[in-house]
This record gives C-alpha cells, structure tokens and sequence, in this order.
C-alpha cells in the first residue's frame, strides 16, 4: 500500500500553488482562478463517470487521480482544507444518508 495521503498532495499543491512557476499546472491553475479550476474539475468528473460507465478500470483509476488532483486545488483556491471536508464526513458518518439528506435545509 502507498504511503501517499490526501494531505500529502494538498501539502504539494499549497507549496507549487506559492511557488508561481511558470511550468507548473498547479500554479498556472491557481493564477487562473477559481473558473478554469472549477471547470477542470468538472471535465474530470465527467472523465471519471465515463470510465466507470465503460468498465475501464484503469481508467477509473487514471480519472479519479485527476479528478481528486483537480478537487483539491478548488479547494486550495477557495481556502478549504482537506481537514474541513474530513471532519465534514466524519460529522455524516453518525447518521444515515437518508437523514443527513433529509436534515439539509429545503430552498425556498
């Protein structure tokens, strides 16, 4: 099993997103903004879904690495640690999914 987390990666990509290289993703992404990294993240998901939907296996794997890549560095962007979205889930983990659904405040 890999050593490599979550939090290892978003370390990365908080040091490149600093780092102002020309020839880095990461930071080319983050002085784009929060538009071109919403919409990478996007076109990731949809990457992902097809995979999954063709039974391409490494290709789920390939997309869902692209797809998580992308979902941190709209979090970075956007301020959200990895940490606040863990304690999120771990909040949801005490209940159903039905009930914490059920519990979200309807628009109105």
């Amino acid at each position: 099993m890999a050593s490599f987390t979550l939090s290892d990666l978003e370390a990365t990509i908080r040091e490149r997103a600093r780092s102002g290289d020309p020839d880095s993703w990461t930071a080319r992404l983050f002085a784009k903004g929060m538009d071109k990294a919403a919409q990478k993240l996007g076109e990731e998901a949809v990457e992902t879904v097809i995979a999954a939907v063709s039974k391409d296996r490494a290709g789920v794997v390939s997309e869902s690495a692209d797809l998580l890549y992308h979902l941190l560095v709209v979090l970075g962007i956007a301020d959200v640690s990895l940490d606040e979205v863990l304690a999120e889930l771990e909040r949801r983990t005490g209940q159903s999914g039905v009930a914490e659904k059920a519990s979200r405040t309807q628009p109105g």
